[in-house]
């Protein structure tokens, strides 16, 4: 189930930690960004009662971009990430959600109905847009 995080707790953010880059001051950087930019937001998606998947999207108008998406090891596979991006998009009424990401992740995206398209890479890892059209209903294909 789709709940948007009041708080940046500090199991929250182990799952969001989970899809950043291992240096603590970035982490620490990241992390803040959430609790000062008023254009970003946390969801997270619950089993149980208990956070299994969350997400950090900035927004901009009926767009968004998915910069961090972090699940609990042992709940992965099972399309909690997938049905928290599409739930976040029709919660907020998006037309676009966009993410940035590396080969890790790319088949993630695409078996979420995300588009791919290769980008310029950076530190010589290959790197992808992964975009979802959601149109102007909020859900995939328009």
């Amino acid at each position: 189930m789709l709940s948007p995080a009041p708080e940046l707790t500090p199991e929250i953010a182990a799952l969001l930690r989970r899809a950043m880059f291992p240096d603590p001051v970035r982490i620490a950087l990241a992390l803040e960004a959430y609790r000062t930019h008023s254009d970003r937001r946390i969801f997270v998606w619950d089993v149980d009662g208990r956070p299994v998947c969350a997400a950090g999207v900035q927004l901009a108008g009926r767009e968004a971009q998915v910069l961090h998406i972090g699940t609990r090891p042992e709940q992965a596979g099972r399309g909690h990430g997938r049905n928290l991006l599409h739930a976040v998009a029709a919660q907020l009424g998006l037309t676009r959600l966009t993410a940035e990401t590396d080969d890790d992740a790319v088949g993630f995206y695409r078996r979420s109905g995300f588009e791919v398209a290769e980008v310029a890479g950076r530190g010589g890892q290959r790197r992808y847009l992964c975009t979802l059209n959601l149109g102007e209903t909020g859900n995939p294909g328009g």
